[in-house]
């Protein structure tokens, strides 16, 4: 079981799943990312989660905006 701050900083939310690997001695957890599908749309092509994902809070968007700013 992962403790509930590494779930809090990887963002995993309802037990989502984690990949671990070793690599050279080091082990590495890596949230799997959603499966999606490409979908052909009026404005253009556009990633679709093949599976219901719970929305994104404003705080969970602002904090992916900040982190790509870096």
């Amino acid at each position: 079981m992962v403790p509930k701050a590494i779930r809090e900083r990887l963002r995993l939310l309802g037990g989502g799943e984690i990949e671990i690997v070793e690599r050279g001695g080091v082990i590495e957890m890596v949230p799997v990312p959603a499966e999606v599908e490409i979908v052909d749309r009026p404005g253009g092509a556009v990633a679709v989660a093949t599976e219901p994902l719970p929305p994104l809070t404003d705080v969970e968007v602002q904090a992916t905006i900040d982190e790509s700013r870096r």
